[in-house]
């Protein structure tokens, strides 16, 4: 078991837990309050235990709070990343990915392959990009464009708690 470098969760005020815990799920802070509202202790000071507790909220959320935070995750080399308007995490996950450093044309796919999956499933393309690079996140993308939508809610859900543990590791 992984211990937090930076805190001990279980120590925390429910305030101050919040506080460091919002964006674990993107923009999402009712993640952080339901996990905390659900009683830590010692345990909750590793990164697995807590982050099995945050991800069993969201795999207990009803659908539309999970495509709410679906949502709430930005475009990969989209729009926002190209204005600089992601939050740090989101920034420093495309940029370990080598999404920065896309070519126009790679711009391009990315641009349409955002667009054609936005239009087929009403919801951003999600992949948890740590370790990988722009390319296999395009080969990715062009194969999972193909699935069903419930398929690929389901896939999103995975992703983001993946998305999630890669956060609280870094803490």
């Amino acid at each position: 078991m992984t211990q937090f470098k930076s805190c001990s969760p279980s120590t925390m005020s429910r305030a101050d837990f919040v506080a460091a815990f919002a964006d674990i799920y993107e923009h999402s802070a009712w993640v952080a309050e339901q996990a905390f509202d659900q009683g830590l202790n010692a345990e909750d000071d590793h990164v697995e235990q807590l982050h099995g507790r945050m991800a069993g909220v969201l795999l207990a959320a009803d659908k539309g709070a999970q495509l709410a935070l679906i949502n709430a995750h930005p475009d990969l080399a989209g729009k926002a990343a190209q204005r600089g308007e992601l939050t740090e995490a989101s920034t420093n996950e495309q940029a370990g990915a080598g999404i920065s450093q896309c070519t126009p044309e790679e711009f391009a796919r990315f641009t349409e392959l955002n667009n054609a999956y936005k239009e087929k499933f009403a919801f951003p393309f999600i992949m948890a990009v740590k370790g990988s690079n722009r390319h296999q996140i395009l080969a990715a993308f062009e194969e999972r464009i193909h699935n069903d939508y419930d398929t690929e809610f389901e896939r999103a859900v995975k992703e983001i708690n993946k998305i999630a543990l890669f956060r609280l590791n870094e803490m």
